[in-house]
């Protein structure tokens, strides 16, 4: 894949973006979220108003109404998780690899959790929505430091190589997946749920366990927002400005494996959000990544929740799963991302 150079941060080394314009959308960002929120423990295979949920709350709600709401907890943490780590791994990753289409399966992350729920469930029996995600999140890790080693091998750390590390990785993958499922059908039959990308059928014991991991790759990136301006720049001029983008790419690409990971581990390699929501940020913020990040953490679950309630009303009383929604959505973002790059090459 080509690198595309993402637009620097004009001004000295940071774009200032106005303070009152950058709290008017935090508002709107915050109300967006509030509102995939409540969208999301009200409505599925049976929807309850508002009020009902308020009584659920206040614990004055009928029985039966109680139940269907608090079964639809687990799914919205999940999803606000899981959205928050996609949309900024994809910021990290643009913003690193200055390559305005780099998502996080760039880096074999969703190859390699993958790969691990096969060995696992062909071999030692796991199945189940937590032995999924116990075994998904050491394959994600180790393929993501594979990437890093094969790619920063030689003679500094090079972009180009570490996409062709994540793509060499993942093609070698993607055939063990195959020919493991293919001579154990009953491996493929616990994968294929996985693999689409779901929400629906965790518990909250999922949540704790891939919260640590998600934790430290945020505040991670919110440290990494000036490095990233910089580098934004240039290596020569982001040294010049007293950065270190070794340390700064290192510690992105760090970051945006321990996001990806956790997410992917949680709910299953959903695709498109890492790709589409910088993009939109980009478009309301500008390019100063202190406030991509800040910003990708908001929409990042708003757009994660609402793709999820959109897959639950939409095929009645069955449901659509997420990642189905999400590349419904994701494709015409990617078009219009190619579309804007030839616009500006």
């Amino acid at each position: 894949m080509a690198t595309t150079t993402v637009a620097p941060p004009s001004g000295a080394g940071t774009s200032r973006t106005d303070a009152a314009r950058l709290a008017f959308l935090l508002l709107l960002g915050l109300a967006a979220l509030a509102f995939a929120l409540c969208a999301s423990v009200m409505f599925g295979s049976r929807s309850t108003s508002l009020g009902e949920v308020v009584d659920v709350l206040g614990g004055t709600a009928d029985p039966n109404v109680t139940v269907i709401v608090e079964s639809r907890y687990p799914r919205t943490v999940l999803g606000v998780l899981a959205g928050l780590c996609l949309a900024v791994a994809g910021t990290l990753m643009q913003g690193v690899s200055r390559n305005p289409l780099a998502e996080p399966g760039l880096l074999g992350i969703n190859a390699g959790a993958s790969a691990s729920i096969v060995a696992a469930t062909a071999w030692l029996g796991a199945s189940g929505a937590t032995d999924t995600m116990w075994w998904a999140l050491p394959g994600a890790l180790v393929a993501g430091i594979l990437v890093h080693v094969i790619g920063s091998a030689g003679t500094g750390t090079s972009v180009v190589r570490l996409v062709l590390a994540g793509a060499v990785l993942t093609a070698v993958l993607m055939a063990f997946i195959q020919a493991v499922t293919l001579s154990k059908p009953q491996v493929f039959d616990s994968y294929r749920y996985w693999v689409v990308g779901a929400l629906g059928g965790r518990d909250f014991d999922v949540f704790w366990s891939v919260l640590p991991f998600a934790a430290v790759g945020f505040l991670l990136a919110l440290a990494l927002g000036p490095g990233l301006n910089a580098l934004a720049l240039g290596d020569a001029t982001a040294v010049a400005l007293g950065s270190h983008p070794g340390r700064t790419r290192g510690g992105g690409l760090l970051a945006a494996t321990l996001l990806s990971a956790a997410a992917t581990a949680a709910v299953g390699p959903i695709a498109f959000v890492g790709l589409a929501v910088p993009h939109v940020v980009r478009g309301l913020v500008g390019v100063d990544f202190r406030a991509q990040i800040l910003f990708s953490a908001l929409l990042g679950p708003t757009l994660l929740l609402l793709a999820d309630v959109v897959g639950r009303v939409v095929m009645r009383p069955t449901e659509l799963m997420v990642g189905v929604v999400t590349a419904f959505i994701g494709a015409p973002a990617l078009l219009i991302a190619v579309r804007r790059m030839r616009g500006t090459s």
